[in-house]
């Protein structure tokens, strides 16, 4: 972890602990802030059929994903004010100590809701949603470019067959896939990609990505601010899709998907009544600086402006 992360947020005295010579690291997170959990994580599961997420029947959340160490699959349990911890694999104690990030705890900026009743009253209904940082750069691009200029629906699809075929079997007792290592991702052949539905426009930027993956992964003890200059020096990755990686990987609170399709008609229509272009809602969402991207949530929680536009074009994959 970062040498500036914020003290973990333990209970005093607690460590992780092994359950068993061969079975999971043990932990348990007590935040000091309020938390959703699920809503917190929400954006780093791409759909319901992600293959690196699960629901547990007991209510628990399962994650495959890499680490700096290898692959784990980490699970929480959220039980009133704490989290149960479990992790497996190579990864586990690295999983086991990014839990506090994962969950937002460097999220500690103020958010003065105060300022419009919409934003005011979605903070009230969901006081529990925190920015995550998940700390893995190349989880976050790869979906992140295979949603560019494509309806959400398809991209989620292309992701799940790509993760399904190239990657590997997650550690752990739950049948999970942890996604492909940035080699997998660079070599991947074309008629991959095409059977996906991914084109080569998106297919080469994951590609250029998954060359510099030690780069990129480093913009993780940069400041945002030098972290958005290298991430979007790779060809492909402009402001929308640095947005969606910086605010899902950095924890960047203050990211905002310039380009989206339907976002600045949500914060317009949400903050004024009236639909709103890039610049629009950039005027309308800056005496929130510094908390753009969590106001940006709230609101995509809240308010949804009548459809008008046509959709993005579907793709269509190779049968």
């Amino acid at each position: 972890m970062p040498a500036d992360a914020p003290a973990l947020d333990r209970a005093p005295g607690a460590a992780a602990q092994r359950n068993g010579q061969d079975g999971p690291l043990l932990d348990t997170y007590r935040p000091r802030h309020a938390l959703d959990l699920r809503l917190t994580v929400a954006p780093l599961r791409r759909g319901r059929g992600d293959p690196t997420w699960a629901d547990g029947p007991d209510g628990a959340l399962w994650r495959a994903h890499r680490t700096p160490h290898g692959p784990a699959t980490t699970r929480l349990q959220q039980r009133r004010g704490e989290v149960d911890v479990a992790a497996w694999g190579p990864g586990a104690s690295w999983a086991v100590e990014a839990v506090p990030e994962l969950l937002g705890c460097r999220d500690d900026g103020e958010l003065d809701a105060s300022l419009h009743p919409v934003v005011a009253a979605a903070h009230h209904r969901h006081p529990g949603l925190r920015v995550p940082r998940s700390a893995d750069v190349l989880g976050a691009l790869v979906p992140g470019v295979l949603e560019q200029r494509v309806v959400g629906l398809d991209a989620k699809a292309s992701w799940r067959r790509l993760v399904a075929r190239h990657g590997e079997p997650a550690p752990g007792p739950v049948r999970l896939v942890v996604p492909p290592a940035a080699e997998v991702w660079r070599d991947l052949p074309d008629w991959e990609w095409r059977r996906a539905g991914v084109e080569g426009a998106r297919s080469d930027t994951v590609r250029r990505a998954a060359q510099v993956a030690g780069r990129l992964e480093a913009t993780l003890s940069l400041p945002v601010v030098e972290a958005r200059r290298r991430l979007t020096s790779v060809r492909g990755i402009g402001a929308w899709t640095c947005a969606e990686i910086t605010s899902r990987a950095h924890g960047d609170t203050d990211a905002v998907p310039v380009g989206d399709y339907h976002l600045p008609s949500i914060v317009g229509w949400a903050l004024t009544g009236e639909r709103a272009d890039d610049a629009r809602m950039l005027e309308l969402l800056e005496p929130w600086r510094g908390q753009r991207h969590r106001v940006v949530r709230l609101v995509a929680l809240t308010a949804t402006p009548p459809r008008r536009a046509p959709r993005s074009p579907r793709a269509v994959p190779l049968r």
